[in-house]
């Protein structure tokens, strides 16, 4: 049992200030606010958080581990290409699209081994770790050989993924691609070879052999309708636990499914019984208006990664009339040109003052929660998110006196609109604590390293 003396914390009511927090086996089981808190003078308290006396919390103070400092839940990267990290840095400098970047992805796909995999992704995945992140979604294509051969495994490289996400302290939920196409039609090719199974239901006796642990649950992803041919989106739609698809990130991918189908993505997901509440649609960035009311009608989850999408030139996507029509926001880091879920979410709300030429669309909660429980429940961990009674115990805190957070109020707003991911001083998930600050020198050695072999 560990108890946490937090100098303020936000929970399900707000703000509080002297947050007494208690975890046992992983969660939290007892939660007090200060006296002088602003939940405890507005007298709005909700089940497991009381009112202890002030003098009990001092005295007890330097027996506690203290956290000075905005303590917030631990947040949820809902995308994430873990062997993207390796590009950062490296291809700000050439000129073109998407589709010109997708082939220097590529070559990185190609020269991967479940040794450096695993190396890679267990670095990035404490890069995560640091930047508070609890959960990530992490969307796996990379399952074969150069050649297509599988391994004697079959799984490796998923399970390659899952044991760097436990290295590193952080809940993954594996969200295996099937990809069967490298457009409309045409069969993989170069470092495609390597994602196709040969069909949906190969695909499927695949992934039924990857086992949940404590740390890590199987879901499901369709690259996109280019990678997966209308026919068999239904054998990928029926598999089990949460489903992500790429979806209309690029003007082309909506012309060449119009071309194959005359139809838009959006609509052919949904025609295929793909398109549900656990559903997740990825970028989600060139809808029609009758797509964001399809998608708004079955209360899918829209992932915007907007680092990435500025990145690579994607464009903005409609993130409020997509919440306005009935979809849940969540956010991801993608490419990871960025890891940093303070800058993807108030990137969010900047996107559609440039889009709109108005402020305002988004306030600090709702984008702290697209961040953090909602973002959990998009990937199967509805227990976390909030500092709650019977919830994972996940708690991120961050500095509130650095040149950047200082004199900023020390709420939801900081850490939506003025911290980054270096004000985090300390992370814990799951009741361990798997980052205190000065750890993010080793995790940038382990990051030369692992991309130094590739």
């Amino acid at each position: 049992m560990t108890t946490y003396l937090l100098e303020r914390a936000l929970l399900p009511t707000g703000v509080a200030d002297d947050v007494l927090v208690t975890v046992e086996g992983g969660r939290f089981v007892e939660i007090s606010a200060g006296p002088n808190s602003p939940v405890s003078r507005g007298n709005v308290l909700r089940s497991g958080v009381t009112t202890p006396d002030r003098s009990t919390i001092h005295r007890s103070a330097g027996e506690l581990a203290r956290l000075p400092g905005l303590t917030i839940p631990g947040l949820a990267n809902c995308h994430s290409h873990a062997f993207h990290r390796a590009l950062r840095g490296r291809t700000q400098r050439d000129r073109g699209t998407f589709w010109t970047w997708r082939e220097q992805m590529y070559g990185v796909a190609a020269r991967l081994t479940p040794d450096t995999y695993f190396a890679l992704a267990l670095a990035t995945y404490r890069e995560m770790a640091a930047a508070g992140i609890a959960s990530v979604g992490e969307f796996h294509y990379l399952h074969h050989q150069p050649d297509g051969t599988p391994y004697d495994d079959p799984n490796e490289m998923g399970n390659a993924l899952i044991e760097a996400a436990r290295q590193a302290g952080i809940r993954i939920t594996l969200l295996d691609t099937c990809y069967l196409s490298s457009g409309f039609g045409k069969p993989p090719e170069g470092p495609q070879i390597r994602y196709n199974d040969g069909d949906a239901e190969r695909w499927a006796a695949r992934v039924d052999q990857l086992r949940a642990e404590e740390h890590a649950t199987i879901g499901a992803a369709i690259h996109s309708v280019r990678a997966v041919p209308r026919d068999q989106l239904p054998t990928v739609a029926r598999h089990g636990g949460p489903l992500h698809v790429h979806l209309s990130e690029q003007r082309a991918e909506n012309e060449q499914c119009h071309a194959a189908y005359g139809a838009t993505p959006t609509r052919v997901l949904h025609d295929a019984g793909a398109l549900s509440s656990r559903t997740s649609l990825v970028h989600a960035t060139h809808l029609t208006d009758t797509d964001i009311a399809l998608i708004g009608g079955e209360s899918s989850y829209a992932n915007f990664c907007p680092t990435t999408e500025r990145d690579l030139g994607d464009g903005i996507g409609p993130s409020r009339q997509l919440y306005d029509a009935g979809a849940r926001l969540t956010l991801g880091s993608d490419s990871h040109a960025v890891i940093d879920l303070f800058e993807e979410m108030r990137a969010v709300e900047l996107d559609e003052r440039l889009a709109t030429e108005r402020r305002g669309h988004w306030t600090a909660d709702d984008l702290l929660k697209a961040a953090t429980s909602t973002g959990h429940q998009s990937l199967g961990w509805a227990d976390a998110g909030r500092i709650e009674v019977g919830q994972r115990a996940d708690l991120v805190t961050i500095d509130t006196a650095t040149p950047r957070t200082a004199g900023t109020g020390a709420d939801a707003h900081t850490a939506v609109f003025a911290a980054i991911s270096a004000d985090i001083t300390h992370v814990v998930v799951d009741g361990r604590v798997v980052f205190r600050k000065g750890d993010e020198h080793e995790i940038g050695r382990a990051l030369t390293e692992a991309i130094a072999t590739l």
